[in-house]
């Protein structure tokens, strides 16, 4: 009741400074509006007996390597744009640019070798290894049953915990990965507190909430992997061949 009054004391005083007061029970009818439904909503689940689970799931995400390629129309632009350059540069000395030729056989400057981008974990398609797509971002996806589902085959998900009260939905989420990270805290970094995604359950009474987090380490070798029968590193353009279409639809926008 004190909050509301201050609210309502807030919102007055902004509304006469606008309107002269005109407004003040516009804005204090919407706040009561909302209130009343919270309440109500509230009153409607506890009446029913009904309790909601919340799942938290971690998406963990391994950022690019190597700068992916160029696409053709920024290299065509690049050309252009130096081929414009060059014909009003400025014109120097022939000696002046001759002055390399003068240096010392100790001067030469060794070729460097860029190392390969394409690794053996591309040529052998091994998902589970890290060292593959350099130029994309990975996501760690488990194969198991996920909450919700207790029945039918395993299907690949990405690790989730339900919520048991923890002091944050996202301390529930860093527990997802507790059993399969080592220290969580040197390898890897959650993006903020709140979700990224939200993503209703095969049962209604369970409601999945994704949590972001980045790789910190080069190499995450996984520590008890029991819970699952299996673990792999995907790419966003990979998620069709794990998920159902409608779910790896609303994934490939959710990790846009």
């Amino acid at each position: 009741m004190v909050a509301e009054q201050q609210m309502a004391k807030l919102l007055g005083s902004s509304a006469r400074r606008l309107v002269g007061g005109s407004l003040r029970q516009d804005v204090v009818g919407i706040w009561k509006g909302a209130r009343r439904g919270l309440s109500s909503s509230v009153a409607a689940l506890d009446a029913s007996g009904a309790e909601e689970k919340i799942v938290a799931a971690v998406v963990l995400e391994r950022l690019p390597v190597v700068l992916p390629p160029v696409p053709p129309a920024v290299s065509e632009f690049k050309s252009f744009s130096f081929e414009w350059q060059q014909q009003y540069r400025r014109h120097y000395p022939q000696e002046f640019l001759d002055a390399s030729a003068n240096r010392g056989e100790d001067d030469e400057i060794g070729v460097y070798e860029p190392a390969p981008t394409i690794t053996e974990a591309d040529q052998t398609n091994d998902q589970r290894s890290l060292k593959r797509a350099y130029e994309k971002r990975l996501y760690l996806i488990v194969r198991g049953k996920p909450f919700g589902k207790s029945q039918g085959e395993p299907v690949w998900h990405f690790p989730e915990k339900e919520y048991a009260k923890e002091p944050s939905l996202r301390q529930c989420a860093e527990l997802a990965l507790g059993p399969i990270v080592e220290d969580i805290p040197k390898s890897v970094y959650f993006v903020g507190n709140a979700p990224c995604g939200f993503l209703p359950s095969e049962t209604p009474a369970f409601k999945k909430f994704f949590f972001k987090s980045q790789l910190l380490v080069n190499d995450l070798p996984l520590a008890d992997l029991k819970k699952y029968e299996d673990f792999a590193w995907i790419s966003k353009h990979e998620l069709s061949d794990y998920f159902e279409p409608a779910e790896a639809e609303y994934l490939n926008k959710m990790l846009q």
